[in-house]
């Protein structure tokens, strides 16, 4: 018999970072005292650098005054990863989730999200898969398209993963991507080569393979003008 899973997917469109952190706390809390089911934050950012919680400041490249120079800031997370970059142009999922009610462990998360990406990839015709020992996140050959970084606390996800559709990789160069220095980093549109469908429509797309991947059956929708970031 299938469990019923709900999910709320909130649509958000572009999202300072330090809005989509607090936001985030705010729904950990919320679901962790069951006062919330489990969300979906579906949004873009400005361009921001994150370092992970083992701050690997030494995999930026370039003084922090460089970054802002260059209209980026740098923030400091509490997820699990190294430096990663988040910006226009990319799919970024915020799962804030129960894994005890859904039953899975942390390793078993992380590839779920991996196969998320994977399926999304598989779309366009693109052979993506996991990456080696030590490598996190998706990559089609030799090149990563797609990063994962976690935090779980009292066993509700929240941070995520984040596609490249079609960013400017040049903010890459100024990384060292999730402390991986002798792979390249890409993009959907890099790889198809050919005329994407719409970036919402890519989107939409990631949010389904998650939703599959995860085996929800219910899912209810909320868009940018219904929701305030101080909810």
């Amino acid at each position: 018999m299938r469990v019923h899973r709900k999910l709320e997917i909130w649509k958000m469109g572009t999202v300072n970072y330090s809005q989509a952190l607090k936001l985030q706390e705010k729904l950990m809390s919320d679901r962790k005292t069951h006062k919330i089911t489990d969300t979906l934050l579906s949004l873009q950012h400005p361009p921001t650098y994150t370092l992970g919680k083992r701050r690997t400041d030494h995999n930026i490249l370039i003084p922090e005054s460089e970054l802002q120079s260059m209209g980026a800031q740098l923030h400091y997370t509490q997820r699990g990863g190294d430096v990663t970059f988040h910006g226009p142009h990319q799919a970024i999922l915020y799962p804030i989730i129960s894994l005890r009610e859904i039953g899975l462990g942390a390793r078993k998360y992380v590839e779920k999200l991996e196969l998320t990406m994977i399926e999304l990839a598989s779309l366009y015709g693109l052979k993506a898969c996991a990456g080696q020992r030590g490598e996190t996140g998706v990559w089609v050959g030799p090149r990563k398209i797609g990063a994962i970084g976690v935090r779980i606390s009292s066993g509700i996800t929240s941070h995520g993963l984040a596609f490249n559709v079609n960013p400017d990789l040049n903010y890459f160069r100024h990384i060292v991507p999730c402390g991986i220095a002798d792979k390249e980093v890409t993009s959907l549109q890099k790889e198809v080569n050919d005329m994407l469908l719409s970036e919402d429509v890519v989107t939409e797309q990631l949010v389904s393979c998650f939703v599959r991947t995860f085996d929800y059956s219910d899912v209810v929708c909320k868009d940018a003008s219904s929701i305030s970031l101080d909810e």
